[in-house]
């Protein structure tokens, strides 16, 4: 039987994040096509209590690294020297890390260590000599069907390219330190500062809802009327790439090809032409409901629903009828 297929797993605040969670899932449908091989995990930074849990998304093995020169700091030099090492040191298959901006760089710095070619944002694997791949190309607009040969295949797996596969009752993980030996060289470029998100807030990551706002909400202030939606729902505020270009909010909130894709339950684009861009963004979506005063935009194209009118007598109209409902009055 052929050597473990090893996964990159981010986590934070005891969790694994969604995207790793996605790539397990995949991994366990490709560990299966391979007959049976077992799923590993990578942790870097105190993961300890979070291995056991990954059993339920099928990892045998959690190999946590604690070493607080590695794991105590974002540096991804280090961290892909760590994900070579262990690779090598396990004789994995494959390699597989989230199509994240963070799973692909460590990718990419454990591909240049161990000599070996990727594939990035993969969407689907049939294995054989050699691998077939369909992956994602010019941010999901483009669909390519590539090879991937080596004596390790290394590859991203796309965002929402699978669902999360938990099975509760699985066999916890077992957990495994593992030590890796970096230099300093590899200690170079790091992160040596963090901003904490306002605490309570949801990321437009793990947001069920989220409330998106392009050029025709007109104005920094007028957003505010999107914060109040996305609070009664449980959900964040996202917007297009003309919003952070024009300053009204943080680029944390972009979502499209050079911002973050997201998979809500529910998409709420108020005034969102819909640029090609944009739509790569939001497209896993479940459903997406479109305010629009202009019929014939292109987010019409992938709405589920639309109402044709102004974002600013919509909202709140929304917003009162939610508060209404709940008996909290107008």
């Amino acid at each position: 039987m052929s050597g473990p297929i090893l996964v990159f797993v981010e986590h934070a605040s005891g969790e694994a994040d969604r995207v790793s969670l996605e790539t397990l899932a995949f991994a366990r449908g490709l560990a299966s096509s391979l007959g049976g091989v077992a799923v590993e995990a990578l942790l870097i930074g105190p993961g300890a209590e979070l291995g056991p849990s990954l059993g339920a998304h099928g990892v045998a093995t959690a190999h946590v690294v604690e070493d607080a020169a590695i794991a105590g700091v974002y540096a991804p030099g280090a961290w892909g020297a760590a994900l070579a090492s262990l690779a090598t040191a396990r004789g994995a298959a494959a390699v597989l890390a989230p199509g994240s901006d963070r799973g692909a760089e460590v990718l990419a710095h454990a591909a240049a260590r161990l000599g070996l070619p990727s594939a990035a944002n993969v969407l689907s694997v049939i294995p054989g000599d050699p691998w077939r791949l369909t992956r994602q190309r010019w941010a999901g607009s483009l669909l390519e069907d590539a090879t991937l040969d080596g004596p390790m295949r290394l590859l991203s797996v796309a965002p929402h390219a699978v669902p999360v596969d938990e099975r509760p009752g699985s066999p916890a993980a077992a957990i495994a330190q593992f030590s890796p030996s970096v230099s300093a060289a590899d200690l170079a470029v790091r992160v040596t500062g963090h901003e904490a998100p306002a605490a309570g807030s949801v990321s437009l990551s793990d947001a069920k809802v989220v409330v998106g706002g392009g050029r025709g909400v007109g104005s920094a202030a007028a957003f505010s009327e999107l914060e109040e939606l996305a609070d009664l729902l449980g959900g964040a505020v996202g917007v297009s790439r003309v919003v952070t270009s024009n300053g009204w909010r943080p680029h944390t909130q972009q979502v499209g090809q050079t911002g973050q894709r997201i998979a809500p339950d529910l998409y709420i684009a108020c005034g969102i032409s819909g640029a090609i861009q944009h739509i790569v963004g939001c497209k896993a979506a479940k459903r997406i409901l479109a305010i629009n005063t202009d019929p014939e935009s292109p987010i019409m194209s992938v709405a589920d629903f639309a109402v044709i009118g102004d974002l600013h007598a919509v909202l709140p109209a929304i917003s009162a009828e939610i508060r209404r409902r709940r008996g909290h009055g107008q």
